[in-house]
């Protein structure tokens, strides 16, 4: 079944554009309505990250929640895996994270996890959907039986604790110098403060949010603010967290950004080496590269593939018992901690790995040769072009070229009309011409 709101990470749109306060509003009613189970007092924890909208979106939040009976302890700003942590911690009935990501400012969304600290099933939302646009008037609670609302303090110090007892042992990091570029989001705070504690020499960019510059030239989806001021202080390591601090960017300490599959990789190897790796195994998407899955298979660990998203990898590690999992794109989840991925936990492990080897970060996250990887984009305004005869005989041709060689993966787009086409391989002529090839049909048949 179409889904109306929901997207593949929650209900995202442009603030007063598709998010409205009066959708806000019903979103509260219908998931309150939906979390409303048994005779117990019901409560839901709501935070947010630093945009300007995250005001009137909470605002409209509150009024839902408490309008069907639930009470509301708002947070204040904190990164998405705080929320997905409190809400168990504080045996709440729901938590909301009011976050577009790594969007522009002007851009927001709602994302929601149930008590588990899951984000919710497709099944959920799509129930939530049927009562957003359904009449609610009648399930309203009754005067007496309104929601409470109220603040409350001390939350950024328990994630900063939660998040140092993630480390396998007690970590110093005294004389690692350190810059940390916090997006201007949500983790301005906690993270600066938590590698602080733990010693090092912090030297914070994006630590001064305003509503408007989150992810603005900073965070882990612009890392060149990161890579220059690393190689302007001589820093032993850089991290970067996006606007609501679920996924991380590294760079050395010479300012190159180190690519999501090595940070998989240290963390797998040195799990494993722990006796902390649940499975041998890691779950990655089908864009991790195939050097990835060579390297780890030369170290017993197996690559199990998903479909691009995160929700993808965490049912998987659900289902089949796996601790650790991610995304090329520094989306790494460690389920020992949290149900969610987490930017800075996962930059807490690689940390530990540095510190206890004693080498330098461009050799400690190096673990393997990446294969050329080509990616390449078609538009295409209607139709159906992978089902065009043409484009099914290329797709053949060069699947078995690459055959043993290197892989294909040619999809659509969640978010756009668009056909992507990656290929890669041993040999970078021969990719190439693979995915050229494809593109040349595909914009053909897309005419």
């Amino acid at each position: 079944m179409a889904r109306k709101y929901f997207g593949t990470d929650g209900i995202r749109g442009q603030a007063n554009g598709s998010i409205t306060p009066d959708l806000v509003l019903r979103v509260g009613q219908a998931a309150g309505l939906m979390f409303r189970r048994g005779d117990h007092r019901h409560r839901v924890v709501i935070g947010k990250d630093t945009r300007l909208s995250g005001y009137m979106i909470e605002t409209a939040l509150v009024a839902g929640f408490t309008s069907v009976g639930m009470d509301v302890l708002q947070l204040g700003p904190v990164p998405t895996p705080a929320v997905s942590m409190l809400v168990k911690s504080m045996r709440a009935d729901l938590g909301v994270m009011i976050s577009a990501s790594h969007n522009p400012y002007g851009d927001n969304g709602i994302k929601l996890f149930g008590p588990d600290g899951y984000k919710l099933s497709d099944a959920l939302e799509l129930e939530i959907e049927s009562l957003i646009d359904s009449d609610l008037s009648r399930r309203l609670a009754k005067s007496p039986d309104l929601g409470r609302a109220k603040r409350i303090d001390g939350v950024q110090d328990r994630y900063i604790e939660f998040a140092k007892r993630t480390l396998p042992r007690p970590l110093d990091l005294s004389g690692m110098r350190i810059v940390l570029d916090c997006a201007n989001g949500a983790a301005y705070k906690v993270a600066p403060e938590a590698l602080w504690e733990l010693g090092a020499d912090v030297i914070a960019i994006g630590v001064e949010p305003d509503g408007f510059n989150i992810n603005k030239e900073v965070g882990s989806t612009a890392p060149e603010a990161l890579s220059r001021k690393v190689r302007e202080l001589r820093a032993d390591i850089g991290i970067a967290l996006d606007g609501d601090a679920d996924r991380v960017a590294i760079t050395d300490e010479t300012g190159h950004v180190i690519d999501g599959d090595q940070l998989l990789a240290v963390i797998a190897e040195s799990w494993q080496q722990d006796g902390r790796l649940a499975k041998p195994g890691v779950v990655a998407t089908v864009m991790s590269n195939l050097g990835l899955e060579r390297h780890l298979a030369e170290k017993g660990i197996a690559l199990i593939r998903t479909p691009v998203g995160d929700r993808h990898v965490v049912e998987r590690m659900r289902q089949d018992g796996f601790n650790v999992g991610g995304e090329q794109s520094g989306h790494i989840v460690l389920s020992d901690y949290a149900t969610t991925g987490d930017g800075f936990v996962s930059a807490l492990q690689v940390l530990s790995v540095v510190r206890q080897s004693g080498e330098p970060v461009s050799k400690v996250c190096h673990r393997f040769e990446p294969l050329p990887q080509i990616m390449k984009n078609v538009r295409y305004a209607n139709g159906k072009p992978l089902e065009n005869a043409k484009v099914v005989t290329a797709i053949e041709m060069a699947e078995k070229r690459l055959n043993g060689q290197g892989r294909l993966l040619i999809r659509p787009s969640g978010t756009e009309p668009v056909i992507r086409v990656m290929a890669e391989g041993d040999d970078q002529m021969m990719v190439e011409e693979v995915v050229d090839g494809i593109v040349e049909v595909l914009r053909q048949a897309a005419a």
